[in-house]
C-alpha cells in the first residue's frame, strides 16, 4: 500500500527514503524509521542530514533567496498558485499519508492538506496586497512612506501533529513575501514532509525557481541546534512544546534573530446555562477527542454552569461511548491512536494523578483494545472535585482527557479559563449576547487567549484569521490576517524632493 502511495506522490525513488527499512523511531546509522502509530510497524526509513549536508542546504537556500526576492510579488504568487493546484491534485493521497504516519483519521488528514491548499489561495491574493503606507512629513517638500521587503531564508520547525498544514502556513506566506524556506519536520513525520516538499519543489523548479523550498531532516543535536543558532536564518518559526519554545526563543534572541512561536495550549470551553446544549455537546466532543486530543487547540477543560452540569455530563458520557476507536484510515473511525507509547504512558500518568487529586472518572481512563498493535487509549472525562481544585488540569497532556469544572458566576468561569500558563484557544457557548461579549471584552478583561470563539469549539481554525496564542503559547501569529508581516522587514523611506536642507523637530544646523 505504501509503495503505491509513494509512487502516486512521486517519491518512490526519492534518495532520502529507504524501502524495507526494519528499524523503528530510534536513530541509527544516519537513518530513522517512520512508524505507523496504528500498527507500530515501520512504513519506511529516512536518511538524515549531517552537519555537512545542512551547510550545503543553507547555502543553496541563500542563493535561491537572492534570485527569488528579485521576482515581483505577483509573479511569486503565480508560483504559489501552481503549488496549491498541485497539492489539490494530490490532496487525498497526501492526506492518506498523513493518516498513516501520524494516526489522524482520514477525514482529518485530507482536511489538513486542504488547509494548505486554502492558505496557498490566500497567499496568491496577498501577493498583490503587500501594502506599505504613506504618511505626511512635517518638512516641506518631503515624502514619507513605509515598504515591506523580503526577510531572507527562514527556518520552519514543525511538530508531528500537523505535518503538512503548519509548513503550509509558513511556506506559502513566506514564499509570496520573497523568502526562501528551510523546513525541519518532526522525526515522527518525515515522509509527509518529503512528499509535501517534493511537490512544492517540482512546481518551483519547473517554473524556473530551484531552491526556494528546502528540507533538512535530522536530530535536534545535529540539525536543530544549528538552525536556531544560524544567523543566515533571520526568522525561526517553531511549533512544539512550551519547553522547546523557551529553548528556541532564548537561542534565537541571543543572536538578535526573530522567532514566531506556536507552542502548547490548555484550552477551555465555557458553557452557560442558556446555551444551545446540543450544539455545545458537539463542539466539546470534537474539540476534546479529535486527533485523539493531539491538537494544540484540543479542548482540555470544560467549565460548565452548575445548573446544567449533571445533565450535560450524562450526555457527554453517552456521546463518548459512541466514538469508534480504531484504524484511522478505516471508514467510520473517529479516533485513531496516540503518536507513540510514550504519549500513552503520559496519558496513564495524568489519569492516575487525576484520581489521586480527587477527580472522578466519568468515562474512559484506560487503554483501548483494537488488535492493531498501536498506542490506543479511551477518550476520558474527569470531573473535578467540588473544590474545583485539580492541579493536573493545569498541565497540558497531549491526549484525549477532558477535565470538567463547574461555576456559578461568569466572571468565575472566565477566571478559570485564564488560570493556566498557556493562552491559545478558548470558547464559550451562550445564548446571551451579554455573556458572549463579556467573554470577548475589548478591554482585555475577558478571555486572555489568542483565539476566542462564541458558540464554536476550541478546535478548527479557519485560515482567514491569524492563528496563535499568548503567554506560554509564545505570542506568534501564522496563517491569515496580517500574519505575512512576520515574514518581511519594514523600511521607512523619506525623500527630499526640494532644494532645502530641513531637519525634523525644527532643529537648525547652519
Amino acid at each position: 500500500m505504501a509503495d503505491a502511495l509513494f509512487d502516486r506522490l512521486g517519491i518512490a525513488d526519492h534518495p532520502r527514503i529507504i524501502a524495507g527499512y526494519d528499524g523503528g523511531t530510534e536513530v541509527r546509522d544516519g537513518a530513522v524509521g517512520s512508524v505507523n502509530p496504528a500498527t507500530g510497524k515501520t512504513i519506511a526509513g529516512v536518511r538524515l542530514d549531517t552537519a555537512d549536508s545542512y551547510e550545503k542546504t543553507i547555502a543553496r537556500s541563500g542563493e535561491a533567496f537572492i534570485r527569488w526576492r528579485a521576482i515581483p510579488a505577483p509573479k511569486r504568487g503565480d508560483v504559489v498558485r501552481e503549488i496549491g493546484n498541485e497539492l489539490r491534485a494530490h490532496r487525498d493521497d497526501l492526506g492518506r499519508l498523513v493518516a498513516m504516519e501520524v494516526g489522524k483519521i482520514l477525514a482529518e488528514g485530507i482536511g489538513e492538506v486542504q488547509e494548505t491548499v486554502d492558505i496557498a489561495d490566500f497567499a496568491v491574493g496577498l501577493s498583490r496586497q503587500l501594502h506599505g503606507i504613506t504618511m505626511p512629513s512635517e518638512r516641506p517638500m518631503h515624502a514619507m512612506r513605509e515598504q515591506w521587503l523580503p526577510l531572507g531564508p527562514i527556518g520552519v520547525i514543525t511538530a508531528f501533529n500537523f505535518p503538512n498544514a503548519v509548513w503550509g502556513w509558513n511556506a506559502m506566506l513566506g514564499a509570496v513575501a520573497g523568502d526562501a524556506i528551510v523546513w525541519k519536520p518532526s522525526l515522527l513525520a518525515p515522509l509527509t514532509a518529503i512528499a509535501t516538499n517534493e511537490i512544492a519543489n517540482r512546481v518551483a523548479e519547473r517554473l524556473g525557481h530551484p531552491g526556494v523550498f528546502e528540507l533538512v531532516i535530522g536530530t535536534d543535536d545535529e540539525v536543530g541546534e544549528r538552525m536556531i543558532a544560524d544567523r543566515r536564518l533571520p526568522l525561526i518559526s517553531a511549533t512544539g512544546s512550551c519547553r522547546m519554545g523557551r529553548h528556541v526563543g532564548q537561542a534565537v534572541a541571543g543572536r538578535l534573530g526573530r522567532t514566531l512561536l506556536e507552542l502548547g495550549g490548555n484550552n477551555a470551553t465555557i458553557v452557560e446555562p442558556d446555551a444551545d446544549l446540543d450544539l455545545a455537546l458537539k463542539g466539546v466532543v470534537f474539540g476534546a477527542v479529535g486527533t485523539c486530543g493531539q491538537r494544540c487547540t484540543s479542548t482540555r477543560r470544560l467549565i460548565i454552569h452548575e445548573s446544567v452540569a449533571d445533565a450535560f455530563c450524562e450526555k457527554l458520557v453517552k456521546a463518548y461511548e459512541t466514538v469508534r476507536i480504531g484504524d484511522p484510515v478505516a471508514e467510520g473511525t473517529l479516533v485513531g491512536p496516540l503518536i507513540n507509547e510514550a504519549s500513552a504512558q503520559a496519558f496513564d500518568q495524568a489519569v492516575a494523578a487525576a484520581k489521586e487529586q480527587g477527580g472522578e472518572i466519568l468515562t474512559g481512563g484506560g487503554r483501548a483494545e483494537t488488535g492493531l498493535g498501536g498506542a490506543f487509549v479511551t477518550p476520558t472525562v474527569v470531573r473535578a472535585p467540588g473544590s474545583n481544585d485539580l492541579p493536573v488540569a493545569r498541565e497540558e497532556t497531549f491526549a484525549p482527557i477532558l477535565y470538567v469544572f463547574t461555576y456559578r458566576e461568569l466572571d468565575d468561569a472566565i477566571a478559570l479559563n485564564n488560570a493556566v500558563d498557556q493562552g491559545l484557544s478558548s470558547a464559550i457557548f451562550a445564548g446571551s449576547v451579554r455573556s458572549a461579549e463579556r467573554f470577548l471584552d475589548p478591554s482585555g478583561a475577558g478571555s486572555d487567549c489568542g483565539l476566542a470563539y462564541v458558540n464554536l469549539g476550541t478546535s478548527g481554525a479557519e485560515i482567514g484569521g491569524a492563528f496563535g496564542g499568548e503567554k506560554d503559547t509564545g505570542g506568534g501569529r501564522e496563517s491569515g490576517s496580517d500574519a505575512w508581516k512576520a515574514y518581511m522587514r519594514r523600511q521607512t523611506c523619506t525623500t527630499n524632493f526640494g532644494e532645502k536642507f530641513d531637519l525634523a523637530q525644527g532643529i537648525r544646523f547652519e
